[in-house]
């Protein structure tokens, strides 16, 4: 098997995968209080009250802390002169490789909350999918959106 890739996604990427978590644990914990409140309303019995806060409270580790780590660790990427390839994943790992021949066009794209933090993502297109790497920093992601399409227009001549 081949070695894994050798660049990773930048560690603000972490922080805003962190603030993503905090945010759909916001709306977690709304359900939970609509729960809670609706117990209140119709006299259900107390531990309603205890297993909506677990809930929450558990969500928020796992979202908020230990997924993005995990994603964080695993997310890497290399660009070659042939093709490029992502390594991906929370439980079950993916890699995968994008012959520079079948890369159609490179974008990047950049949210309020990743301008906050001066990162963007790039998306690779190809004729059956797109492939995305997240969370660069945008110089870096301007320079490598540059490099893979050169390489994409070097591959493609040589054929």
């Amino acid at each position: 098997m081949r070695r894994q890739p050798i660049n990773r996604i930048s560690e603000k990427g972490l922080r805003v995968w962190r603030l993503y978590g905090i945010i759909q644990t916001f709306f977690v914990l709304l359900v939970a209080i609509g729960a809670g409140v609706l117990a209140y309303i119709f006299e259900w019995s107390w531990y309603i009250y205890g297993i909506a806060g677990i809930i929450v409270i558990a969500y928020a580790y796992l979202f908020v802390y230990l997924f993005p780590k995990i994603k964080w660790l695993r997310w890497r990427y290399e660009v070659r002169e042939s093709e490029i390839e992502l390594q991906h994943g929370l439980f079950i790992v993916k890699r995968t490789l994008i012959p520079m021949v079948r890369v159609q066009h490179v974008d990047t794209s950049q949210g309020p909350i990743l301008r906050k933090y001066n990162l963007a993502g790039i998306t690779i297109s190809t004729a059956a999918t797109n492939h995305e790497i997240p969370a660069l920093i945008v110089e870096e992601a301007d320079e490598l959106r540059s490099r893979i399409s050169t390489l994409a227009r070097v591959a493609d001549d040589d054929v």
